[in-house]
């Protein structure tokens, strides 16, 4: 790897990539914003808006389609440790969330208000237009058997692993096209030793997040705990809304967020151009 010299320039092999790396990663930190102060989205969604309510039993989960400009609101009714999804082009669905590539292209681990999805196409498919509780994690990924038998001593409770994959296998995929997930309501951190840990406040009973679909998604949701959430296994209801949101205005705060959101989003425009969907 390239180390930088006394002088400040990178040295070795890969000094240019180095350089480039330290140069887009400073950019992104110097214009890092803060979207605690943007306007989020009415807590009370008007009735003619809404197209769907559901409600997912803890452990349990649910598939549904989502079309560009509708809004998914995941609700913890009941404060449940974690809530993990799955995001797939619904035209094409070998294109599909990519957790790697969300958290690497915006420099930011904690995706909350303002930050997008990208998928492994680097287009965007989901914007998080609003966030009560503020933290979700894409590094950690979903509970499985091997979690559940390590953390509870039983294998055979519900987990994501095998909830994502029942819900492949009912929309035409299987078990390899079910990538690492997102968990909504999941305060993860790293320790000091590069180890991931559940740390801060859990959410509270009614903290909800927005989705807003940019191209039109399937969308898979699995309501089982996340593998470090604190405590017993008990997972709770959670409530789905899906809403018709109003159109993104041109200075829209996850569109604008940072260079990369913008070539996410012109990389949209070419591809709904190129199916005649502008």
């Amino acid at each position: 790897m390239a180390e930088a010299s006394r002088s400040g320039k990178y040295e070795g092999p890969y000094a240019a990539q180095q350089e480039r790396y330290y140069r887009l990663f400073g950019g992104a930190k110097a214009k890092a914003r803060d979207f605690s102060e943007a306007t989020g989205n009415p807590k009370v969604i008007a009735d003619n808006l809404i197209r769907m309510k559901e409600t997912v039993p803890g452990g349990w989960a649910h598939a549904l389609p989502l079309a560009r400009g509708e809004t998914l609101r995941v609700i913890n009714a009941n404060a449940t440790p974690g809530v993990s999804l799955l995001f797939y082009n619904a035209k094409d669905r070998s294109e599909r969330f990519n957790a790697g590539d969300t958290v690497k292209i915006q420099w930011n681990a904690r995706l909350s208000r303002g930050r997008v999805l990208f998928s492994d196409m680097g287009r965007v498919l989901a914007s998080i237009t609003d966030d009560t509780y503020g933290r979700n994690d894409a590094l950690t990924g979903g509970s499985s058997k091997l979690t559940n038998a390590g953390k509870y001593g039983d294998a055979s409770l519900r987990n994501t692993r095998d909830n994502f994959v029942l819900l492949a296998s009912k929309h035409g995929l299987d078990k390899r096209d079910v990538p690492p997930c997102l968990t909504l309501f999941a305060p993860v951190g790293v320790d000091g030793a590069g180890r991931f840990r559940w740390e801060g406040e859990a959410p509270v009973p009614g903290d909800y997040v927005d989705l807003r679909a940019e191209l039109d998604l399937l969308v898979f949701v699995s309501n089982a705990p996340h593998p470090l959430a604190p405590g017993d296994y008990a997972p709770k209801d959670i409530d789905l809304l899906v809403w018709k949101s109003p159109p993104p205005a041109a200075d829209d705060f996850c569109r604008t967020a940072t260079e990369e959101a913008i070539r996410g989003f012109e990389n949209n425009a070419r591809y709904l151009a190129a199916l005649g969907e502008e």
